[in-house]
C-alpha cells in the first residue's frame, strides 16, 4: 500500500517500548516515537485490536495477550468464544491506529475501524487472530469471515486498510 513512499526497516538493536498505553492510538505512538528517535527519521508504527460490545469493548488493547502474556492467536479466541457463550449482543469492531511520529517528538495518529459481529465457531483459514469469527458489516449480507476473504477484499474493507489510505493521503510525495 506504500508504493512511491521509501521505507527503511528498523535498526536491528532499536528496542521498541511495551504495549502499556490504555488507547489503540497511545500504544502507536510509543512505538513510532521510540522507532523515530533510534533511526533518526520519521516512523511509522500501529497498534491494533478487536473491542467487543458485550465485554465492555475488551479485549482491546490487550487483544494479543487476552488469554495471557504469551498466548496463541488460537488461545486468545477460545477465550473470546467462551466469554461469549450465552451473549445476544454480538456486535464488535476492529480498530487501528497508526501513529507517524518525527524524531523531535511530533506525532500524527490515523484510525480505522471495521464494524462486525461475532460468529459461534471459527471459519475460514486467511488472517490471523480473532479473523476466523468476525463477519464484516461492509459485507452488506454475505456472510464470510475476515478470515474467507482475499487479500484484496480485507485490505479493502479491515481497519488497518482504512488507517493505512488516511496515512497515504496524508503523506507528502516520496517520504
Amino acid at each position: 500500500m506504500l508504493t512511491g513512499h521509501s521505507l527503511v526497516p528498523l535498526p536491528y538493536w532499536a528496542e521498541l517500548p511495551e504495549e502499556t498505553g490504555a488507547t489503540f492510538a497511545t500504544n502507536a505512538v510509543f512505538k513510532a516515537h521510540a522507532a523515530a528517535a533510534a533511526s533518526g527519521i520519521p516512523a511509522v508504527a500501529d497498534d491494533s485490536g478487536i473491542e467487543v460490545y458485550a465485554l465492555d469493548d475488551a479485549p482491546g488493547v490487550r487483544s494479543a495477550r487476552f488469554a495471557g502474556e504469551n498466548a496463541t492467536d488460537e488461545e486468545n479466541l477460545e477465550k473470546l468464544l467462551a466469554e461469549m457463550r450465552g451473549k445476544e449482543d454480538r456486535g464488535a469492531r476492529y480498530v487501528c491506529a497508526i501513529a507517524f511520529s518525527e524524531p523531535d517528538g511530533t506525532n500524527k495518529i490515523f484510525q480505522g475501524t471495521c464494524e462486525g459481529r461475532l460468529i459461534e465457531s471459527a471459519r475460514g483459514t486467511g488472517g490471523f487472530g480473532y479473523d476466523p469469527v468476525f463477519v464484516p458489516a461492509d459485507l452488506n449480507g454475505d456472510e464470510r469471515t475476515m478470515a474467507e476473504l482475499s487479500q484484496e477484499e480485507k485490505d479493502e474493507i479491515s481497519h488497518r486498510g482504512r488507517a493505512m489510505r488516511a496515512l497515504i493521503e496524508w503523506l507528502p510525495p516520496g517520504l
